[in-house]
């Protein structure tokens, strides 16, 4: 069990405050801070290029993260390494894995927005191929210590060594999917570890996308224990489920109304929230005992799951409200460990 954040800008629904990127910084440091005291297993970071972000540079803040805390395991949910040089994010996080004492996950994917690529010179025709190749020099830059690699998008390595390297042999790359079946195929073929990112809908329609991975990875000859799936997810725990969606709403509104008008979708309400936080819904809502029963259904329907992290960003959520969501999802960690 973890905790994912954005790390969004905040105005606090009571006061009215709005929270500055400094203060908005030192809560989410101690927002981690908590969650590694109270047990959770990892806190992840994503990757975003948007004014209602603070997480462009997901390596810097881990790494304050890092020499706060002491055992949980720190990630990126997602770094875009469609629009990152391969070399630079694995020196990156194999640095980050050195100061953490070899607590780093490094999950890559894609990213749901486009930003990063204007922003970076980079052409939004060549997503997919983008991808693939940089997640192919990534992985041989971490499996390799000369590397000699060419391609389409990067100039050209001829044995070249890249350093540091981590503490942990290998440095473990997940990779994040939305709803693509290339894509669950393509962590499959290569035997990494799956993350699928459900933001809507039911979750237990993945069960048939988790098993195409699962059988794209043993028919590349992958032992099952390498195939793991973990889930991001959005969701909230709060002492009752009222308590959680009342909680969670406003934000929640603020965030999709947004996306919704820069997608052409129809505006979002309070009918489809609550549907969508309902037991078969994608948001994982209410008090521990809930939420847990939840995870555990959920994992039966898809054939087992190894992670799930919750995304509890939200522009609209005092900071003592979230602090007391991540320690009662610290109660939540330990009712599925032992189911």
């Amino acid at each position: 069990m973890g905790v994912d954040s954005f790390v969004s800008t905040v105005t606090d629904p009571t006061t009215g405050h709005v929270v500055g990127p400094a203060e908005r910084m030192e809560h989410l440091l101690e927002e981690i801070a908590l969650a590694d005291r109270v047990g959770l297993y990892s806190f992840g970071i994503g990757e975003h290029h948007r004014s209602e972000y603070y997480d462009s540079a997901p390596p810097v803040i881990l790494a304050a993260a890092a020499a706060r805390t002491e055992r949980i395991r720190l990630g990126s949910a997602v770094a875009v390494l469609s629009a990152a040089d391969p070399v630079r994010v694995f020196q990156q996080f194999a640095t980050l894995d050195l100061i953490s004492k070899g607590r780093i996950d490094l999950v890559v994917g894609r990213g749901s927005f486009t930003e990063a690529f204007p922003l970076f010179g980079l052409d939004l025709a060549d997503y997919d191929s983008l991808f693939s190749e940089k997640l192919e020099l990534l992985l041989r830059i971490r499996d390799e210590e000369e590397v000699t690699w060419s391609g389409r998008h990067r100039p050209a390595l001829v044995r070249q060594r890249v350093y540091p390297r981590p503490l942990q042999d290998p440095l473990p790359i997940w990779v994040g999917v939305g709803g693509t079946p290339e894509s669950f195929v393509r962590a499959g073929v290569l035997g990494l570890p799956l993350m699928v990112a459900i933001i809507g809908g039911e979750p237990r329609q993945f069960a048939p996308l988790v098993d195409l991975y699962r059988r794209a990875g043993a028919e590349a000859g992958h032992p099952p224990e390498r195939l793991k799936v973990g889930l991001h997810v959005f969701g909230f725990v709060a002492e009752s489920t009222q308590a959680a969606a009342d909680t969670i709403f406003p934000g929640w509104l603020e965030m999709f109304t947004k996306v919704s008008r820069e997608r052409g979708f129809g505006r979002p309400n309070r009918q489809q929230f609550d549907a969508t936080a309902g037991p078969d819904g994608a948001f994982f809502m209410g008090d521990p005992d809930t939420v847990a029963a939840k995870i555990r259904r959920i994992s039966d329907q898809l054939g087992g799951v190894d992670r799930l992290s919750l995304q509890m960003t939200n522009p609209r959520l005092a900071h003592q409200d979230l602090l007391r969501g991540i320690e009662l999802l610290g109660e939540v960690a330990p009712l599925v460990a032992t189911a």
